[in-house]
């Protein structure tokens, strides 16, 4: 099947009309600032009244987390939306993928990968001095271990991503994934490897969830709407209902093993951390019902393209949910009581 290019922006499909480049290009950076506020000015907002004390530089361990976890976000949903589009039904042949972000996410991962692995290096200590940070004292312990894995993942990452077989980057994700999961469940706590096995699942599902949406509506974008372009957000849709339903679980889990049931409702309110899962709670509540209205408008709207709408709302709601995780990271843990 051959689609016809429009030669205006009114013969686009209505969900699919797009700003300048210049008005895009303001619009994510606006984005990622607000974004960034969150970690940065989150810590002292969710302490505020607890009685809790934060570690040194909750703020910026957080922001390099949230840029962390986007970067691992951007790779694996790229990697996804590459594999829904091929061989898929009227598609155009070949089929115009936009250009991929996978090489600077990687970049940016293996920035924040480093700077973790700085903190570890100074005991846990934001360094304020070159003297200060002990390199080869990363190889002696398990946490500076973990962050030389996720280093050279992202490294490798990069690697693959400008060679040509992208494809091969999905071995140092599933590495990153599984050094974030073993990091947040210490070999101190109880039955750490149940935690760590909820987290993989966990940071899997919410990273191709996210990022996947992103790279398909910016696909549907360069394919300028059609039935290829519908064809693939249906497929989409369909994965990440059990996306959702996998994060779903396994943060009820998580937050179960962390929160004893019978004092959830005090440490949500009343610890730092319960605070931000609670925000994080209601912010994934709220991306179910734009996913749910995107459903919606695919299935019974005249036009399936007007599922666009909701879904870049959900996009940025997503985003939103990643500074709020990489927040959650850095804040100290309730106590199990």
């Amino acid at each position: 099947m051959t689609l016809i290019r429009p030669t205006s922006e009114a013969a686009r499909p209505r969900g699919l009309v797009r700003g300048t480049g210049a008005g895009r290009a303001a619009a994510v950076l606006v984005l990622t600032l607000l974004a960034a506020l969150i970690p940065l000015l989150g810590p002292s907002a969710a302490l505020h009244g607890t009685g809790e004390a934060a570690a040194p530089g909750t703020a910026g361990i957080g922001l390099l987390r949230t840029v962390l976890f986007a970067a691992l976000a951007v790779l694996a949903g790229e990697l996804l939306v590459h594999r829904l589009a091929r061989r898929l039904p009227g598609a155009p042949a070949p089929a115009p993928m936009p250009r991929g972000w996978s090489a600077y996410a990687a970049v940016a991962g293996l920035a924040a990968a480093l700077g973790l692995a700085l903190v570890v290096a100074t005991g846990n200590l934001v360094p304020h001095h070159l003297s200060q940070i002990d390199l080869g004292g990363l190889y002696r312990t398990r946490d500076g271990a973990l962050a030389l894995l996720e280093v050279n993942a992202f490294l490798v990452a990069a690697l693959c991503a400008a060679s040509r077989r992208p494809a091969t980057q999905a071995w140092p994700l599933a590495a990153v994934v599984a050094a974030e999961a073993l990091r947040a469940h210490p070999t101190t706590e109880h039955s750490p490897l149940v935690g760590s096995a909820l987290t993989v699942v966990h940071l899997t599902c919410a990273s191709l969830w996210t990022g996947a949406l992103l790279h398909t509506l910016r696909t549907c974008a360069r394919w300028r709407g059609g039935p290829a372009a519908a064809a693939l957000l249906g497929r989409y849709a369909r994965v990440a209902a059990v996306l959702l339903a996998g994060v779903t679980a396994t943060g009820v889990c998580s937050s179960l093993r962390r929160m004893p049931p019978h004092s959830v409702l005090e440490q949500l309110t009343g610890t730092a951390y319960g605070r931000v899962l609670l925000a994080k709670v209601v912010l994934v509540a709220g991306v179910a019902l734009l996913a749910l209205w995107a459903r919606t408008r695919l299935h019974r709207a005249a036009d399936p393209l007007t599922a666009c709408l909701p879904a870049r709302v959900e996009v940025v709601a997503l985003g939103a949910v990643v500074a709020v995780s990489g927040l959650l990271t850095a804040l100290p843990l309730p106590l199990p009581w």
